[in-house]
């Protein structure tokens, strides 16, 4: 008797998520009008979706781009 394992019993890890680059440059903080976004923003999200994304607009994403990472790797 041949008994076949198959791969999602395997502890495999997640597949990474494909990010685009980034549209600006890095920076140490946010700009003034990133900032403000944030202030309405983080009223509809958790703090682990506002940290993420305030994160990724430090590495130079937009605040499109780090939202929709944020979403697919954190959610609301």
């Amino acid at each position: 008797m041949n008994i076949h394992i198959m791969p999602y019993h395997t502890s495999e890890k997640k597949p990474k998520v494909n990010k685009p680059k980034p549209l600006n440059k890095p920076r140490k903080e946010l700009s003034k009008m990133q900032k403000d976004y944030m202030k309405e923003h983080s009223k509809k999200h958790t703090p682990e979706h506002n940290r993420e994304m305030r994160r990724l607009m430090k590495q130079g994403y937009c605040i499109e781009q780090s939202h929709r990472l944020t979403m697919k790797s954190i959610g609301k």
